[in-house]
């Protein structure tokens, strides 16, 4: 003996006095449906028991309404984590996607990999959120290859011309510019950089920049032998701290590139029996968690996660609905701790 029918669209339609069409769209969250309208259908399915068949529903629409977010793994030797600032974007991605009734797919990815084909060739999401990629001048090429088959992507990282495809991204000059302003304000005249300065990382390069530029708008040089390279690790941070000391060139400020840097440097640092901030003002760049336990609480330049994530979103569905979203470009806010003021 045959159970019960189930509910259909139609059905809903019926009761609701609409077209099927109309439950379809509101369904599935459709800005052409009248706020009153979606609640009078979404009450009846919901007494109905009806659910939407997603995969019928994708297939007819020819999407799979799922977005897939690649972490691209620490560059490090030897490290399989992930910069803990990235991680703070997931929640407000994963909130943003539900909001409008997407999936989200997260994989985490070898920056080597050919990663782009696993996704676009297969069909397994509209669109991709590429978060962390290591040595930019090797990872153009892919982001090249993902314009020229027309893949919809977005990326967080730094912006600026000529980049391919979509970039979201944070005024890392600017923060990097009040950063070390305010160490000069603490009459730090020694400051050196740890970080990357070259276009393999673009993101520390535009804090270089930053730092550079407060230096000598305060009549201060711009010594080469204060920047020591490192990319965002604690293990990076740690080698490049002690490489400054090696150099025995005097200094009595570090602006680090980012706070895994930096809260490696301030061991270093205390290791060698020099005081942070006493000795040495100390500041960061991006708010993980552990910078606000550190101690001294470590000052740094706040990058905000959850507007990033919300914004990477919604440039992302934008472009696979076929507008042309123009970078954005978010503001950094320098948070000052302990580690920087001077006693």
């Amino acid at each position: 003996m045959a159970g019960p029918r189930k509910p259909t669209s139609f059905d809903i339609a019926q009761m609701a006095g609409v077209s099927q069409p109309t439950v379809s769209r509101a369904l599935r969250g459709s800005p052409s449906v009248s706020a009153a309208t979606r609640a009078r259908i979404e009450a009846i399915a919901k007494n109905l028991n009806y659910t939407v068949d997603r995969a019928a529903s994708n297939l007819r629409s020819g999407q799979t309404r799922t977005l897939a977010l690649l972490l691209f793994r620490d560059p490090s030797p030897g490290r399989t984590l992930i910069n803990p600032f990235f991680l703070g974007m997931l929640g407000s991605i994963m909130e943003s996607c539900a909001e409008v009734g997407y999936d989200l797919l997260v994989s985490f990815q070898n920056p080597t990999s050919n990663w782009q084909a696993d996704y676009e060739d297969s069909h397994r999401a509209d669109g991709l959120i590429l978060l962390g990629y290591g040595d930019y001048a090797a990872y153009r090429e892919q982001l090249e290859t993902l314009v020229a088959r027309g893949t919809h992507f977005v990326r967080w990282g730094s912006v600026a011309p000529g980049q391919p495809g979509l970039t979201i991204g944070c005024d890392n000059h600017a923060g990097a510019l009040a950063a070390t302003r305010h160490l000069i304000a603490q009459g730090r005249q020694r400051i050196a950089f740890l970080g990357d300065a070259t276009d393999h990382y673009p993101e520390f390069h535009d804090r270089y920049r930053g730092y550079c530029d407060a230096l000598l708008e305060a009549g201060l040089s711009c010594d080469p032998a204060l920047q020591v390279g490192a990319i965002s690790s604690e293990e990076e941070g740690e080698r490049a701290a002690r490489t400054l000391l090696a150099r025995g060139q005097g200094f009595d400020g570090i602006m680090a590139a980012s706070d895994l840097i930096a809260l490696a440097a301030m061991r270093v640092l205390a290791e060698a029996g020099l005081r942070v901030p006493a000795d040495v003002s100390l500041v960061g760049f991006d708010d993980i968690p552990a910078a606000s336990f550190a101690h001294p609480p470590l000052t740094t330049v706040v990058q905000d996660a959850a507007a990033a994530g919300r914004l990477l979103v919604r440039a992302l569905l934008a472009e696979i609905a076929g507008t042309s979203p123009t970078p954005n470009l978010l503001p950094a806010t320098l948070v000052v701790r302990g580690s920087s003021i001077r006693p």
